[in-house]
C-alpha cells in the first residue's frame, strides 16, 4: 500500500499531471511488483514563489515522496527511482536532476487501516 505525495510547481494541465501519476504507478508495479488497484496518490500545487529550490532547477521540479510498508530490498528501491525517473524522462521530457525521490517506510505498529493497527 504506498501513499504518494507528488509536490509540483502550480500551472501544470490535468493531461501532465495524469502521465505523471500513470508514470509512478507504473514504476511502482514493475520495480515492486505492488496490485494495479493500490493506487493512492495524490499531487500538491505549489505557486512558484513558495517553492524554494536551487537555482539551476526548473519549473519542473519535484518532489515525489513514496510511504510504504517495510520490507522492499535496497535493489528494489534502487529499481523503483530508476524506472520513475526514466518514465518521467520519456513522457514529460523531465530531466532526472529535476526529480527528488524519497522513500518512507514506518514501522508497522505506525500503519492504522480500517480502524486498525497493523501488525
Amino acid at each position: 500500500m504506498p501513499l504518494v505525495r507528488v509536490e509540483i510547481i502550480k500551472g501544470k494541465s490535468a493531461e501532465y499531471k495524469k502521465i505523471l501519476l500513470d508514470c509512478i504507478h507504473e514504476g511502482l508495479l514493475e520495480s515492486i511488483g505492488i496490485a494495479d488497484w493500490d493506487k493512492f496518490q495524490r499531487i500538491i500545487e505549489i505557486d512558484r514563489a513558495d517553492f524554494e529550490a536551487p537555482l539551476e532547477k526548473t519549473d519542473q521540479f519535484m518532489i515525489i515522496e513514496i510511504t510504504m510498508f517495510q520490507g522492499r530490498t535496497k535493489e528494489q528501491k534502487k529499481a523503483l527511482i530508476e524506472t520513475v525517473t526514466k518514465k518521467l524522462g520519456e513522457r514529460l521530457g523531465i530531466v532526472p536532476t529535476d526529480i527528488f525521490i524519497v522513500i518512507h517506510e514506518p514501522p508497522n505498529e505506525n500503519w492504522g487501516l480500517g480502524g486498525g493497527q497493523r501488525e
